[in-house]
């Protein structure tokens, strides 16, 4: 294995995630006045977690951290709160509708910032890197 090859993957994915990451944030912020946490719980809603517990859980966070994060996004109206009928001690989290358009909006917009980066690319490097993504999703598997 050559070290080139690991010294490169550092120095190209960390970076590009991260810059990639504070785009998402930087459109949440921006657009809806959103803070991280507050987006987390949203991505982590709109993935089929509907409780505090299993995104505290998911997330590695206490549940009275994640349960100010949802009042929040309760009061801007981007998650409803729903009692389950089978047991009342149960809320089920979802996205409204708002939430839904919030969350569009947001990789949208991020979709855009990388189609701007991606441009900068010839044809011929970007199939490259796109056979070389797909041989670094298949070796992450």
């Amino acid at each position: 294995m050559p070290d080139s090859l690991i010294d490169k993957f550092w120095e190209a994915v960390p970076p590009a995630w991260f810059q990639t990451r504070a785009q998402i944030r930087r459109a949440a912020a921006e657009q809806f006045n959103l803070t991280v946490k507050q987006f987390q719980v949203l991505r982590r809603i709109r993935r089929g977690l509907n409780s505090v517990s299993a995104i505290a859980e998911d997330s590695h966070t206490s549940r009275p951290a994640v349960s100010i994060a949802v009042d929040g996004l309760v009061n801007k109206g981007l998650v409803s709160r729903l009692t389950d009928p089978d047991d009342r001690r149960h809320i089920r989290l979802s996205l409204t509708g708002e939430g839904m358009r919030a969350m569009d909006d947001i990789y949208a917009d991020t979709n855009q910032w990388l189609e701007t980066k991606f441009s900068q690319l010839t044809p011929a490097s970007s199939s490259l890197l796109l056979e070389a993504l797909e041989l670094l999703q298949h070796t992450m598997k």
